[in-house]
């Protein structure tokens, strides 16, 4: 078993620890950097490949601008659209096949809770070889792959890539 302290790995216990503990209080800073260095020991060299892009600004700036935009602007369009379709019953939903081009586990798994986290699409499947999405749609209004991925993956996929890849 390969054992490796995770800076990165570390951080992220630290600041989950005291998310869920609700406090900062010096006996929670020590009790959660124990738990956290403990963590980042046994599972650090799993979770963190290159510490040095967890450590870079411009992926956290890209990842605060995505996480902005996504929670205030896309998600809102998305359940109003969704709600016009309930009151109008207009929906022709289907699964479509959408490329996806970021390479990173971390970026794939982004792009798919993204896309299953707004409303009217859900991902069911990814292909095998990690470069195929199935998502089903409420609205398939074109089967032209460019479009299709245009209307649901662009946006995240294109910060998925700035932030993970």
């Amino acid at each position: 078993m390969k054992l490796r302290f995770s800076p990165a790995t570390f951080f992220i216990v630290l600041a989950t620890y005291l998310f869920y503990t609700g406090s900062a209080t010096k006996y929670d800073m020590i009790t959660g950097s124990i738990v956290a260095f403990i963590v980042s020991f046994i599972v650090g060299h799993w979770l963190v490949e290159n510490e040095l892009k967890f450590f870079s600004p411009r992926r956290w700036l890209y990842a605060t601008v995505f996480a902005l935009r996504y929670f205030l602007i896309e998600e809102t369009k998305t359940h109003i659209d969704v709600a016009k379709r309930v009151f109008t019953l207009k929906a022709n939903p289907g699964i479509v096949r959408i490329p996806l081009e970021v390479e990173s586990d971390y970026g794939k798994v982004l792009v798919a809770n993204s896309i299953t986290n707004t409303p009217g699409t859900v991902v069911v499947d990814i292909s095998d070889d990690g470069k195929w999405l199935y998502i089903h749609w409420i609205d398939v209004s074109t089967l032209d792959e460019g479009e299709v991925k245009e209307n649901i993956v662009a946006y995240f996929e294109n910060y998925a890539k700035r932030i993970f890849d």
